[in-house]
C-alpha cells in the first residue's frame, strides 16, 4: 500500500511555533486521508485538531473535523465552453453554511481565466495566469469586495523548484515561497510573508514537507 506523510511547522511573529501532520492512504480509486496538530498530542491524546477526509482525485473531497463534527463537501468537474475546459469546484461547509464557487476557464496552455465567488456574499475574486516560455508565471488578481489589486509573480528553475513571490496590495502583505516538488526526493514548501504596515515586521515562517512510503 502506498502512503504520503506530510508534515508542516509554523512560526508566528509571536514566536508560539504550531505544528502539524498529514498522513494519506491510497485505497483505490479514492484516498483516505488524516490530519492532526500539535493540540492532538501536547496535552495527551485527545480529539483536538483531528480532521479525517475521503479523496477521490478530480472528483471529491469529503472532509470531517472531529472535535467540531463538522462536514465540509468539494466536488469538481470539468465541461466544455466554446471548445475550451472548464474546471469547476463547488465547496459546502455545514458548520458555517457557506458554499463557494470556483472556476478555471483554459483558454491554451499559457492562458487562463479565474473566479471565485461565495455565494450570498459580494465578495468575488477574478484572476488572470500567463505563462511566459513554461518557465516564468505572472498572475494578476482582482478582489471586487475589497476594491484592490494582488499581483504574484514565479520562476521555475531545475524543472523541480519554484520560486514565487506576491504582494497583496490591501494588507500590504509581502510573501516569498520555495517550492521543490521532486518524485525521487520528496516535496517541500518554505514561505515567508511579512506585513509592510506594520512597524515591528516580523516575518511569519511557514516549513512543509511530503514523503511518500510504502506500507
Amino acid at each position: 500500500m502506498k502512503a504520503s506523510l506530510k508534515g508542516r511547522y509554523e512560526l508566528e511573529k509571536t514566536n508560539s511555533p504550531a505544528a502539524a501532520a498529514t498522513i494519506a492512504f491510497n485505497a483505490g480509486d479514492v484516498k483516505l486521508r488524516a490530519s492532526l496538530t500539535d493540540a492532538t498530542v501536547v496535552n495527551g491524546p485527545s480529539l483536538n485538531g483531528l480532521a479525517l477526509a475521503v479523496e477521490k482525485p478530480g472528483f471529491f473531497i469529503l472532509d470531517y473535523n472531529v472535535p467540531k463534527k463538522d462536514f465540509r463537501f468539494q466536488f469538481m468537474n470539468s465541461v466544455r465552453v466554446l471548445e475550451k475546459p472548464l474546471n469547476l469546484t463547488y465547496i459546502h461547509s455545514r458548520g458555517d453554511n457557506r458554499t463557494i464557487l470556483d472556476g478555471t476557464l483554459v483558454l491554451d496552455s499559457a492562458n487562463k481565466l479565474s473566479a471565485n465567488h461565495t455565494l450570498g456574499s459580494g465578495n468575488c475574486k477574478l484572476k488572470y495566469t500567463y505563462v511566459h516560455g513554461g518557465v516564468n508565471t505572472f498572475e494578476p488578481s482582482y478582489d471586487l469586495a475589497k476594491n484592490s489589486w494582488d499581483f504574484a509573480v514565479s520562476r521555475r528553475v531545475y524543472d523541480d523548484d519554484v520560486f514565487r513571490a506576491s504582494y497583496q496590495t490591501s494588507s500590504n502583505v509581502l510573501g516569498l515561497e520555495w517550492v521543490r516538488n521532486s518524485k525521487h526526493q520528496g516535496a517541500f514548501k518554505i514561505s515567508a510573508s511579512v506585513n509592510l504596515a506594520e512597524e515591528n515586521k516580523v516575518p511569519k515562517l511557514i516549513a512543509e514537507s511530503t514523503w511518500n512510503l510504502e506500507i
